[in-house]
């Protein structure tokens, strides 16, 4: 029996090594998670994931916690998440600023979209749509550039900051159509548009989703809508191409990420829940209200998307002449 001693202690140290080889993620999560939004409350960025976080809270059995981090089109929170731990428990919702056009539009990005984060799943996208406060008298784009022309310098146009799609949809209609606009950037959409409102700022290129409701109410003056084909809660609001002006196109998606490196299978457990979530029929219902299209692929498919969307960019960026030192 003396001799089954060793083989049996073998066992022993190969269980007690089997155990310890079990990965930290297999009891995630076990604690709050936080979804950094990189831009100030009150936008669709800061609405989306408010909207899915009791659901995705409910699926994982914690706390999903929301936590604004805005400034530089999203480079702060960005990067916040990007030097993050890779444990899951802090994850950035990003746009298309974010992921596709900071790392060209800034001479020094913070970040690199591709290297530092893992993707989880693209939620949903948007059309930006071309809005004026009242006081303005245009009431199409034909009627806007010939305003803009007669009196050069003098009409602005806010942004989201600089980058943002709001940004680079601004100046591609400066440089499409020959105009003289001057840019009032700010650290997001919510402020931005308050001023619009506010017949502080004449004009804002921002997210269908931002600005929908305004135009509904009478608030803004829809002026076109920066896509290919209308959009179903605004159907008599014209295309770029129907406007006259075709290249004038912009739009906007939000995606999850986590800190690159981030378990496989952590990134599949917040995929499945954010996913999910999405396809409720209740959230569904209520981002299309807003004109937000549910996307909800797979980590792959996003990974793919966004390197596309970023080659998309950067001749826009270059073509818009927009640049941050």
């Amino acid at each position: 029996m003396k001799r089954f001693k060793p083989l049996a202690s073998g066992f022993a140290v190969a269980a007690l090594l089997a155990l310890s080889a079990v990965p930290a993620s297999a009891e995630y999560p076990d604690r709050p998670i936080t979804v950094v939004v990189p831009f100030p409350a009150g936008s669709s960025s800061d609405m989306i994931p408010r909207l899915l976080g009791p659901l995705v809270s409910k699926s994982l059995g914690v706390p999903v916690v929301v936590e604004n981090r805005p400034g530089a089109n999203g480079s702060i929170g960005a990067t916040r998440v990007a030097t993050s731990a890779p444990d899951g428990y802090t994850i950035l919702l990003g746009t298309t600023g974010v992921f596709a056009i900071n790392q060209w539009i800034y001479e020094k990005p913070q970040y690199s979209p591709e290297k530092d984060f893992a993707p989880i799943i693209n939620a949903a996208a948007t059309p930006n749509m071309l809005v004026v406060n009242p006081s303005v008298k245009a009431s199409n784009l034909k009627e806007l550039i010939a305003l803009a022309k007669a009196e050069p310098g003098k009409l602005t146009f806010a942004s989201a900051g600089n980058g943002s799609t709001s940004h680079i949809c601004g100046e591609a209609l400066k440089v499409l159509e020959g105009v003289d606009l001057v840019h009032v950037p700010y650290q997001g959409p919510a402020p931005a548009l308050q001023d619009v409102l506010g017949n502080r700022v004449s004009m804002i290129c921002d997210n269908f989703s931002n600005v929908v409701e305004h135009v509904r109410s009478g608030a803004l003056k829809a002026i076109v809508v920066t896509a290919k084909t209308p959009t179903a809660q605004l159907p008599d609001v014209p295309t770029a191409p129907q406007a006259g002006s075709p290249e004038l196109e912009a739009g906007i998606w939000y995606g999850f990420v986590a800190p690159a490196a981030t378990p496989k299978d952590i990134i599949e457990k917040l995929h499945k829940a954010f996913a999910d979530a999405l396809r409720d029929p209740t959230v569904t219902q209520r981002l299309e209200n807003v004109g937000l299209t549910v996307i909800a692929d797979t980590p792959d498919q996003f990974k793919a998307f966004i390197a596309k969307e970023a080659a998309r960019m950067k001749p826009i960026v270059e073509k818009s002449r927009a640049r941050i030192p």
